[in-house]
């Protein structure tokens, strides 16, 4: 008789910052899990919040700014090692000032169009995709 291993499901939310025709990126630190690779900033969506709650909330924690946010963009499942993650990510656009570097170890606002230039955490990929097309 085998016992098969269900893997932690992971329920994350993210933000497609959108300022005119650059999209807003954040590069997972050292720290983190799939360190150096690129995201949608957010994290985790915490018993009886909603994802929008969830999502303004992680981004004022980690980047110490305020969103507005709009229209669902993509919802995906990746299996990761440690986990399914769950994703799912909204465009929203800055209300106030800026994002400040917090737990990334870089942020930037990078052209629509060169978005798939850099190397996305594989649960943010159909993300960039949808927004390469939407945002074109």
């Amino acid at each position: 008789m085998t016992t098969e291993h269900v893997k932690k499901r992971i329920t994350v939310v993210g933000a497609v910052i959108v300022d005119g025709g650059n999209v807003f990126a954040a590069r997972r630190s050292e720290h983190m899990s799939l360190p150096g690779m690129w995201e949608f900033p957010g994290g985790k969506v915490e018993a009886g919040e909603t994802p929008q709650d969830a999502l303004r909330r992680e981004l004022m924690e980690e980047l110490r700014c305020h969103v507005e946010v709009g229209q669902l963009v993509e919802s995906t499942e990746y299996e990761y090692d440690f986990g399914v993650v769950h994703l799912t990510t909204f465009l929203c656009t800055m209300n106030g000032d800026a994002p400040h570097l917090t737990e990334h170890s870089e942020i930037r606002w990078v052209p629509t169009a060169q978005l798939d230039d850099l190397e996305w955490a594989p649960a943010d990929v159909p993300a960039v995709e949808s927004v390469m097309k939407l945002l074109q």
